[in-house]
């Protein structure tokens, strides 16, 4: 599934091709994706112009001038920049065309991506009120995370994950951050010290901000907005490496699973 890494590497690639044109049209070929997308769209958007495009969580916010379009990239999707006549491919769902010539296409072969027409202020829509601070913006630091932590029995690996306390941290770069910190991914949240917590702030921010210094990290889907994959993965210490040594102290990295999702770890350099 795309992360906060793809999804701010999406965000960068169609930012400058959107950002101060008008839409001509809005092609909707499938309606059926997460929640059904708003036939009235097709009549709505076109004359509208992009005001500019930003990031919230997993979300991608195309701001017009009559409202915002909240785009979601599901677990296999991608928005492509491309020209308005190139050829379809399986599993594109909707042209926003542009005066330029080009149009903004999403690709999503299991549907599970979303757009939705918001007015007023998007913050308050329900996928995105409640959710926790940026991670790479002022407010995610040790203090914050030590008092949300504070007694909690949750372990710190799905802890990380959750959405309302912290957005877009996902499974691959939770536990790269948590192997930077040394922190096994199994210890109560509310057994880790706040020294260690700040370990573990610069370890998502530095895993963060690395990943998308290199375009994101292609497992299986994702291609960025020009089509190319994410090359994070060659940085990658622990995550889908079990079975494999350690690059640190050459120990077997190992793989459990929590809350359904596979979690890697060094058992020598994390506890």
């Amino acid at each position: 599934m795309p992360e906060l890494p793809e999804v701010e590497t999406t965000r960068r690639g169609i930012r400058a091709a959107l950002r101060g044109h008008a839409i001509t049209g809005f092609l909707l070929r499938e309606p059926r994706l997460r929640w059904p997308v708003d036939t009235a769209l097709v009549s709505n958007l076109p004359g509208q112009r992009v005001i500019d495009v930003s990031r919230r969580a997993k979300y991608l916010l195309i701001e017009l001038e009559g409202g915002t379009l909240l785009a979601h990239l599901g677990m296999s999707g991608s928005l492509r920049v491309l020209p308005a006549n190139a050829a379809l491919l399986a599993h594109d769902h909707y042209d926003l065309l542009l005066d330029s010539g080009h149009c903004l296409r999403f690709n999503d072969p299991r549907r599970f991506g979303s757009l939705h027409w918001v007015q007023g202020d998007p913050g308050e829509h329900p996928l995105l009120a409640g959710l926790g601070p940026e991670p790479l913006e002022t407010g995610f630091d040790a203090d914050y995370l030590a008092d949300r932590a504070r007694g909690r029995r949750v372990a710190i690996k799905p802890f990380l994950m959750d959405q309302r306390i912290v957005v877009g941290v996902g499974n691959i770069y939770a536990s790269e951050a948590l192997f930077r910190a040394g922190i096994h991914p199994r210890r109560a949240a509310g057994r880790v010290s706040r020294e260690r917590l700040g370990r573990l702030v610069a370890g998502v921010q530095a895993v963060l901000g690395e990943a998308i210094r290199q375009g994101g990290t292609t497992l299986r889907d994702y291609v960025s907005a020009d089509g190319t994959p994410g090359y994070f993965r060659q940085k990658l210490f622990v995550y889908e490496r079990a079975g494999e040594p350690c690059r640190t102290c050459g120990s077997t990295v190992r793989q459990v699973v929590q809350g359904q999702r596979s979690t890697y770890f060094c058992p020598c350099c994390q506890r």
